[in-house]
């Protein structure tokens, strides 16, 4: 037997077990977002079509980039940036959700719960969005360029643990 299954049937349910899981899922998650956030850019980046007003708020140019950009069109941020981020984070927390209530916590999914899960979701990864974007323009302008992208997407997920551990643990998959 695997040092991980003995280890799984010793502590089962115990928190720092289930966290110590979590973290071993969190980066299975962050390897697939990274590939995804570096990956995505090279199918979006000609997308010009400008964000909603909705959005325009919270995406706005003079916050994320300094001078020119390939991704403002007529002052208005497009989705050729956007898209890369969100779909990055979107698709492997979408696989974490699975993963986690399937090993982390042993639990049952209920329909309510993936939909609250995926609102939350929804707003976390639109803040999560705006770090990255922001981060990454932040970094772009120096000697971690290469790396901005890569640097932001871990900023972001280290925001989103704080956040889904405790949703996850206790209130989604909580043991009755």
């Amino acid at each position: 037997m695997s040092l991980l299954k003995k280890l799984d049937t010793r502590f089962g349910d115990n928190t720092l077990w289930q966290f110590i899981k979590f973290n071993l899922v969190s980066f299975s998650i962050t390897l697939l977002q990274l590939a995804l956030a570096n990956l995505l850019p090279l199918i979006f980046d000609s997308v010009a079509a400008k964000l909603p007003p909705f959005l325009r708020q919270v995406f706005r140019p003079d916050t994320l980039f300094e001078g020119t950009s390939p991704y403002v069109v007529d002052g208005v941020v497009t989705w050729g940036y956007v898209l890369p981020f969100f779909l990055s984070n979107f698709i492997a927390n979408l696989y974490g959700y699975y993963v986690n209530m399937k090993t982390t916590f042993r639990g049952k999914g209920s329909r309510g719960g993936l939909v609250a899960y995926l609102l939350i979701l929804t707003a976390l990864i639109l803040f999560s969005t705006w770090l990255q974007g922001w981060i990454t323009a932040r970094l772009s302008a120096t000697t971690f360029a290469a790396l901005a992208r890569t640097l932001a997407a871990m900023a972001a997920g280290l925001v989103q643990v704080a956040v889904l551990f405790p949703l996850e643990k206790y209130v989604l998959f909580k043991k009755e």
